[in-house]
C-alpha cells in the first residue's frame, strides 16, 4: 500500500486497517526543549506543553484498540542534564500524575512504570505508586512510563539476576534462551512493540528497549513532540501498515 503523506491528514483514520494495528506502540518523545526554544521560552515550558500530546495519543490508542503504549519519559542519561531542568521535570511528573488520573480512568487506562524507580525523588515514587494503584483495574490500554530507564541498564539488571539465580541453583546455564532472558527484564509480561515512533527528526533509538525492538518497525518524524497529535499517529500507523514484516523470511513465504 502506497501512502501519500503530502496530502491532508483529513480522512487518515478512515484509511486505517483496523485488523492490522499494532498491539504495542512505543514512543521516544523528543523535541520538547527545541520546541520551547523556538518560542523563546525555557525548556521546562516545552515539557509542560508536551502533556497535551501524551493525553491525546493515549486517548487515541484507547479509541483505536491499541493495548499497550510505552513512553520514554526520562532516561538514565537524563540525570546528567542541568539540575534546574531535572528538578522541574520531577515536579511536572508529580503534578501531571495528579491531574491526569480522571483522564486515565475515563479511558480505562492502566498506568505502569519501568526503570530504576528508586532513583526518583520520594514524592515522585509516592504519586506514581498511588496512580498505578488507582488505575490497576483498568483494562483498555496499559500506559507504561519508562522513567530513569535505559536499555543497557535493563539488560545489566537482568544478567545480574540470572547470575544470582544460577549461583543459588535456581537456573541452569543450558536453560537460558530468549524467553528466559525476557522473563528477567523489567518489561516482563509486556509484548514487544510492533511500532516505535521517534519525534523531532532525530534518527536513533537512544538506548531505549534495546532487546524488545529487534523486529520493531521504526517511524521517524520531524514533528516536535509538543506538536504531535492524533493525525501524526495515524500517519505513523499508515506507514506501519504499508510495510511487509518478514521476520527473516522472504515475501513469498509471508504472502503464502
Amino acid at each position: 500500500m502506497r501512502i501519500d503523506f503530502s496530502t491532508s491528514f483529513l480522512g487518515m483514520k478512515e484509511k486505517l486497517d483496523h485488523n492490522n494495528l499494532p498491539h504495542h506502540i512505543a514512543v521516544i518523545m523528543d523535541g520538547n526543549g527545541r520546541w520551547a526554544k523556538k518560542k523563546g521560552a525555557e525548556r521546562i515550558f516545552g515539557h509542560q506543553s508536551a502533556i497535551k500530546s501524551v493525553r491525546e495519543i493515549t486517548e487515541c490508542c484507547a479509541e483505536l484498540g491499541v493495548s499497550y503504549l510505552t513512553l520514554y519519559a526520562f532516561s538514565t542519561e537524563n540525570w546528567k542534564r542541568p539540575k534546574l531542568e531535572v528538578d522541574g521535570l520531577m515536579r511536572l511528573l508529580v503534578s501531571s500524575l495528579k491531574k491526569e488520573i480522571k483522564t486515565l480512568q475515563k479511558n480505562q487506562v492502566r498506568l505502569s512504570a519501568v526503570g530504576d524507580l528508586g532513583n526518583l525523588p520520594r514524592v515522585c515514587q509516592k504519586e506514581l505508586l498511588e496512580a498505578m494503584e488507582v488505575t490497576r483495574e483498568n483494562t483498555k490500554v496499559q500506559l507504561t512510563l519508562a522513567l530513569s530507564y535505559s536499555g543497557r541498564w535493563e539488560l545489566i539488571q537482568a544478567i545480574k539476576k540470572m547470575v544470582s539465580a544460577a549461583k543459588e541453583g535456581k537456573l541452569e546455564v543450558n536453560d537460558i534462551d530468549e524467553n528466559m532472558l525476557a522473563s528477567y527484564l523489567v518489561t516482563k509480561g509486556i509484548p514487544d512493540p510492533e511500532l516505535l515512533i521517534r519525534t523531532s527528526g532525530e534518527m536513533r533509538i537512544s538506548n531505549f528497549l534495546l532487546w524488545q525492538i529487534a523486529y520493531t518497525e521504526l517511524f521517524f518524524t520531524d514533528v516536535l513532540w509538543p506538536d504531535f497529535r492524533k493525525e501524526h499517529l495515524y500517519q505513523a500507523l499508515l506507514a506501519y501498515q504499508s510495510r511487509e514484516r518478514r521476520f527473516g523470511r522472504i515475501s513469498e513465504q509471508v504472502n503464502s
